[in-house]
């Protein structure tokens, strides 16, 4: 599980490369709601490429373990988003809880849910 801990980190290196892309390019023509929608499709693609990469790399050994890798990720995932977010990115509470709503078009919470579920997912494929 310690290995699958380690992997998490490259998703914040995704996540904020991605984030930084759509802030430098794409969100000033677009708009905020559309560029926060395809950076959201954009990092959930590059997340299951990186996710194929390290499962067929290092194998999981039973669904329980993908589950739990799924949870542990998902739980980091949101300890970075609000934690970080908030208290290092400057971002406000009201700015990180209206990424998740979605009756706005704001579809972020597609992707812990999508770093929750990979592992067993891919488990189910791969093996």
């Amino acid at each position: 599980m310690l290995t699958y801990f380690f992997l998490w980190f490259p998703l914040v290196l995704i996540a904020i490369i991605n984030g930084s892309v759509r802030e430098s390019v794409y969100k000033k023509s677009l708009g905020d709601l559309l560029a926060h929608q395809i950076s959201t499709f954009t990092g959930l693609i590059i997340f299951g490429i990186y996710f194929w990469v390290i499962f067929n790399s290092w194998k999981v050994e039973s669904s329980n373990q993908a589950l739990l890798i799924g949870l542990m990720w998902f739980i980091l995932t949101e300890a970075f988003e609000f934690l970080a977010g908030h208290y290092i990115f400057k971002n406000s509470w009201e700015k990180i809880f209206n990424d998740y709503n979605i009756f706005k078009g704001r579809v972020w919470i597609l992707v812990p849910i999508w770093v929750g579920i990979a592992p067993y997912l891919f488990y189910k494929l791969i093996s």
